[in-house]
């Protein structure tokens, strides 16, 4: 390939199955592998990652988001997805949408005894604030200007007066 081709296909081309994976795991319900697809590509309003759930257990909290667009395609194995209270099937060749705000907090278990692959894709609206039902936490996050995420985690009970530490 020439030098031109090799950068083009570096800023717009990721293979899932090539890139490594981080683990992340937090006993005793979380447990998945995945890898964030679109840093440093040339995509800005949109993201994707791959992850895989191992048997038993939940890939992230239940949450939703209050500016991203999410959609879930399974690729292999088959799960559950926690969405507005409920439990839906899923099995591979499941295309999930799951459009912001409170409506459909969601999240994604592998309740089988084989791995969950799953692809994301988001939109990558900013500011972002996500919340999680189950624990009371917001998140706030925005990318600054120089690719550094900045994020906080809050409960409302922690919540400081608008004058906090102003002069």
């Amino acid at each position: 390939m020439t030098s031109k081709v090799e950068q083009l296909a570096a800023r717009l081309i990721r293979n899932f199955n090539d890139v490594p994976l981080e683990h992340e795991r937090r006993d005793p319900l979380y447990d998945t592998q995945c890898a964030r697809l679109g840093v440093g590509t040339a995509a800005q309003k949109l993201g994707a990652s791959i992850d895989i759930v191992a048997p038993g257990k939940r890939s992230c909290p239940y949450h939703f988001h209050h500016a991203q667009e999410e959609m879930f395609i399974v690729l292999e194995g088959q799960g559950s997805l926690r969405v507005a209270g409920e439990l839906l099937p899923l099995r591979a060749g499941d295309v999930v949408f799951i459009p912001p705000g409170p409506d459909y907090p969601h999240q994604i278990i592998n309740d089988s005894d084989a791995p969950l692959r799953y692809l994301s894709a988001s939109t990558r609206e900013q500011p972002e604030l996500v919340e999680y039902p189950d624990s009371g936490k917001y998140q706030a996050s925005v990318t600054r200007p120089d690719g550094t995420r900045f994020s906080v985690r809050q409960r409302a009970e922690n919540d400081l007066d608008y004058w906090d530490g102003e002069p």
